[in-house]
């Protein structure tokens, strides 16, 4: 596989034989800053390892360490229809997925729905009203006339929860954007419950679900290597099966050392403390400037949400450094807006594949309004090349920290998101990066496999339904709130 070193080489050569020596300077200086080496891989792996076993004591750490009460993996032969609604942080998205009796297959049905930016900072109520609006319309677009009997719904609600039950998350934290008054520190199933009610849909809720752990699911549902399930998207989060026994933090609850329960890590919390990760001076503005300072530190260097505004922040400070001349004279004031730019832009310059870097060129003049040189663009580029493998990188020590944790030496992990599926060699520079911190023999094969997931918000949340419905039918209540009107 391509990509040696922490540089994936670009599809174009490029040049910096006439970048002037000021621009070069700053390249120089932002490879520096950028780029995390080898052995500071390693160092915070080992640093991960440590916080995920914390998140699962008493006590407890930065990263919560959910435990889901999903308690096995699939086998691939579940059946029946299920409802899934997925509620991220752009879409909400409502399906229909019928698992046949053929393994590892499934039908899906689906429809989605625009989140409206005010509804991310209005009241929990319009929120509520708003999502079982969208389920009514479904049900009654999909099934309009029929007579329909209880439909059992596994809900992917991709924020922070701590969940006693599967049937039940109490939001711990806004993330993606969100910040609405009265939802944190509460229970999000019981408004949810009566505003579909009210309408009087017929929907039985059968597990909260966190959309990693529906990756998880969803991937070893069509792939019995899979061990992980991660996220690398608008935020960024992992899960795996943990044993009950290794979760010191349910002890009181005296469940089997050997049973299995699927942890949500949130690890997007990992080294809140600011103790190994390679934080930049925009780092630290990014986080200073977020609706959450000090939290998600993690998440804040590898997520879709803050690759752009990044990129964003060294370009102005650049241009505020009189020794350096980029983007002179030009009014830099849409580039001075925060968020303006997302994971998306940066992607679109990697993908440039002229050696004059016209696109790059077209997309600063139509989307900033600002005329660029040759050796600015070069500056461009080398910088986008950077924040995305940062990223790259830094996202692999989660994995590996797990592995570790799990003495896991060869498995597939099924990661989703928008940065994994769409943003360039990011795949690739994470491959490489597990490669160093895990020492494996060069010209072997990569024994950690991180590949494109299964449907884990849609598929990974009916199935963890039908899953809930055959363990309550065989007894296992551990974690079930509400069990009545199973059938």
């Amino acid at each position: 596989m391509v990509g040696l070193g922490p540089r994936k080489p670009p599809s174009r050569k490029g040049s910096m034989a006439d970048v002037p020596k000021d621009l070069l300077a700053q390249i120089q200086e932002l490879e520096r800053l950028f780029t995390v080496d080898g052995p500071t891989l390693k160092k915070i792996s080992d640093h991960f390892v440590h916080e995920l076993e914390k998140g699962l004591s008493v006590e407890g750490g930065s990263i919560p360490m959910n435990p889901t009460w999903v308690m096995s993996m699939p086998t691939g032969y579940e059946t029946g229809t299920f409802l899934a609604l997925d509620m991220g942080g752009t879409n909400l998205r409502v399906c229909e997925i019928n698992l046949p009796e053929e393994k590892g297959e499934f039908d899906i049905t689906q429809s989605k729905y625009r989140m409206p930016e005010d509804l991310k900072s209005g009241s929990s109520e319009e929120l509520w009203e708003y999502i079982a609006d969208c389920l009514q319309q479904f049900i009654q677009y999909h099934h309009e006339g029929q007579k329909l009997e209880k439909l059992h719904l596994g809900f992917t609600f991709s924020f922070p929860a701590t969940q006693e039950y599967i049937d039940h998350g109490i939001l711990q934290r806004w993330t993606k954007g969100f910040d609405i008054d009265g939802v944190e520190g509460k229970d999000v199933v019981v408004p949810f419950e009566e505003a579909l009610a009210k309408r009087g849909v017929p929907i039985k809720l059968s597990a909260l679900i966190n959309d990693t752990t529906g990756t998880l699911i969803a991937s070893a549902y069509t792939d019995d290597q899979m061990k992980i399930g991660c996220i690398f998207g608008t935020g960024c989060n992992a899960a795996y099966m943990e044993n009950c026994g290794s979760i010191p933090k349910l002890a009181h609850m005296n469940l089997p050392a050997d049973m299995p329960m699927a942890i949500n890590c949130e690890w997007g919390a990992f080294d809140n403390e600011h103790k190994v990760l390679p934080r930049t001076q925009y780092d630290i503005i990014v986080d200073r400037d977020s609706p959450r300072p000090g939290q998600q530190a993690f998440e804040k260097m590898i997520a879709g949400l803050y690759l752009g505004e990044i990129f964003r922040l060294v370009l102005c400070d650049l241009h505020d450094n009189k020794e350096v001349h980029i983007f002179e004279g030009q009014d830099i004031s849409k580039l001075r807006k925060a968020y303006t730019l997302d994971s998306s832009f940066l992607s679109l310059i990697e993908e440039d594949p002229f050696e004059n870097l016209s696109e790059t060129s077209d997309l600063f003049q139509n989307r900033l309004s600002l005329s660029t040189t040759q050796p600015e663009l070069e500056l461009i580029r080398r910088l986008a090349e950077l924040i995305g493998t940062r990223a790259a990188r830094l996202s692999s020590c989660g994995i590996a920290a797990i592995c570790k944790k799990k003495n896991i030496t060869s498995c597939h992990v099924g990661a989703d998101g928008s940065v994994f599926n769409k943003y360039p060699h990011f795949k690739a520079r994470g491959a490489q990066a597990l490669r160093e911190i895990l020492d494996w023999p060069k010209g072997k094969r990569d024994l950690i496999d991180v590949r494109a997931a299964e449907d884990g918000s849609g598929v990974g949340a009916a199935l963890i339904a039908a899953l809930t419905l055959k363990r309550i039918k065989e007894g296992n209540m551990a974690g079930v709130r509400h069990s009545e009107g199973i059938d």
